[in-house]
């Protein structure tokens, strides 16, 4: 990620919990974690910051309504309905909603129990 890139906060983000399951007794060697799926929505002009990574928490991204913009490298993706993207370990990186309607994501990822 490039240092020098200036990243606004946070702001005009809602997430959601739609469901959680505990996966240490589903998986051996999974105590402590859980499978998270959240409905974020990235109101227009709305950032999902500060820059993150995903290390140790792994997944994935899929877009139903509106355009993210994906900043990692200096590079922006933008994202539409229907497409998305992976996040692993190597994900660094922070998003945003140049658009004029909400953008909403359906996130799916593993992370460790509260």
């Amino acid at each position: 990620m490039n240092t020098d890139e200036e990243v606004p906060e946070s702001a005009g983000v809602t997430t959601r919990l739609l469901s959680a399951v505990d996966l240490g007794p589903e998986i051996e060697g999974m105590a402590g974690r859980q499978l998270r799926m959240r409905l974020i929505t990235i109101e227009p002009g709305g950032v999902f910051g500060p820059v993150h990574d995903h290390k140790g928490r792994p997944g994935l991204v899929y877009i139903l309504q509106g355009t993210i913009t994906d900043h990692r490298n200096g590079i922006e993706t933008d994202y539409g309905p229907g497409a998305g993207w992976p996040e692993d370990k190597d994900t660094v990186h922070w998003l945003e909603n140049k658009g004029t309607v909400p953008a909403v994501e359906v996130s799916v990822d593993i992370v460790r129990q509260d």
